[in-house]
């Protein structure tokens, strides 16, 4: 473990979260605000208290300033590095090395979009891709980020002869989570058969094997673990937390079945000092289907070419016998551009035990993993309801 990254030295406080699946005319400033005063409340803090801020947006790269501006913080430390849908993972990292060093003692981590009721939203993101163009990849005109994930799904289905029915699956079991969660957007009864022969994408990847587009809002509250065991009663201890990317563009993966989720799950296992044995539930970055099996993989539950199997039959559905994405997931849930806020909420919740009808029994160890870029950005932290 490394000295200078101690284990479990900062824990989340608050969760909120704010215009879920359609803001009904809302900005993203105010449901990202909406989400945030609900995380300091239920901290134990008061805005006043709140002296770091992170943030990031899809649209606007001066957005920890605008929000700290419409909150009124005037942070001591703020951030706003861009590494996609991983990044508010990420963030605990930044945020621990804050902390960690008394630049700040209590952080917002926050983030929304509102893509589902401004589709503006999504041409901003259309002309920052033309601004940004990925040189080998651009002049083809490639319909991303599908087509890069089919091209992951099709080699893993090719390499390791995972199958259609196997990623089907991941959607199916979500939409069982989704039905249990009364914050989801889709909770129709789906089948494997719907998802397979729903409208095609990017080959191998249909419709149903997409994450959905909606709006939303999602903050949490980060302090020192020693000073919230006396602002909450029930503080998540941040034990291990790491990310790692290795590329930009999905033609300049060494290896399109094998992604960063390797280091940064190496990182943070090593610093929470667990193995993948000890985790009771696990939330993973499902933007696409092929996502999870991917990720189960790189993260150590089951040995590379492994994952189509390993979901199968139910296993990661509730009342399975590997409980993953608990809230219904980005392809059920939520999916405002960027996901991974959401997985620490739905994380905290599990351990907290106020989950309801999909509460997991006698969780005490999660996983949180998110994703960003076309299988480029990777982030995991390690999160438990005791040191």
């Amino acid at each position: 473990m490394n000295a200078a990254f101690p284990r479990g030295s900062i824990a989340i406080l608050g969760t909120g979260m704010a215009g879920m699946g359609h803001a009904g005319g809302a900005t993203e400033q105010e449901i990202i605000a909406q989400a945030s005063c609900m995380a300091i409340e239920r901290s134990g803090l008061r805005k006043s208290d709140i002296d770091g801020i992170i943030t990031s947006s899809l649209t606007s790269p001066w957005w920890v300033m605008r929000m700290a501006e419409y909150m009124g913080i005037r942070p001591r430390f703020s951030d706003s590095t861009m590494f996609g849908g991983s990044a508010f993972i990420a963030d605990l990292k930044i945020a621990q090395m804050a902390i960690d060093a008394g630049e700040c003692e209590n952080v917002l981590i926050c983030y929304g979009s509102t893509p589902r009721s401004v589709p503006s939203s999504s041409r901003v993101n259309q002309m920052r891709a033309e601004l940004d163009p990925q040189p080998y990849e651009h002049p083809y005109k490639a319909f991303n980020p599908v087509s890069s994930y089919s091209l992951a799904a099709a080699r893993h289905m090719y390499e390791y002869g995972t199958t259609r029915k196997q990623l089907a699956e991941v959607a199916v079991a979500a939409r069982k989570w989704a039905q249990l969660n009364p914050d989801a957007f889709s909770r129709k009864t789906l089948t494997v058969d719907e998802v397979i022969n729903s409208r095609m994408i990017s080959d191998p990847l249909t419709v149903l094997d997409c994450c959905l587009v909606t709006d939303g809002a999602g903050a949490i509250v980060v302090s020192s673990s020693q000073r919230a065991r006396s602002l909450h009663d029930k503080p998540i201890y941040v034990l291990g937390s790491g990310y790692a990317h290795w590329h930009r563009q999905i033609s300049c993966m060494e290896d399109l079945t094998v992604t960063p989720a390797v280091g940064s799950g190496r990182k943070a296992f090593a610093q929470a000092g667990l193995a993948p044995a000890d985790v009771d539930v696990v939330q993973l970055y499902d933007a696409f289907t092929i996502n999870p099996i991917l990720f189960l993989e790189d993260l150590g539950f089951c040995s590379k070419g492994e994952g189509g199997a390993f979901i199968e039959g139910g296993r990661i559905e509730p009342g399975g016998a590997f409980p993953m994405n608990t809230n219904g997931g980005g392809l059920s849930c939520v999916h405002p551009g960027m996901y991974s806020i959401f997985l620490i909420i739905e994380a905290v919740t599990q351990l907290r035990a106020q989950a309801d009808a999909r509460q997991v029994p006698g969780a005490e160890v999660a996983l949180v993993h998110g994703n960003g870029g076309v299988l480029s950005s990777q982030a995991t932290a390690i999160l438990a309801s005791s040191l």
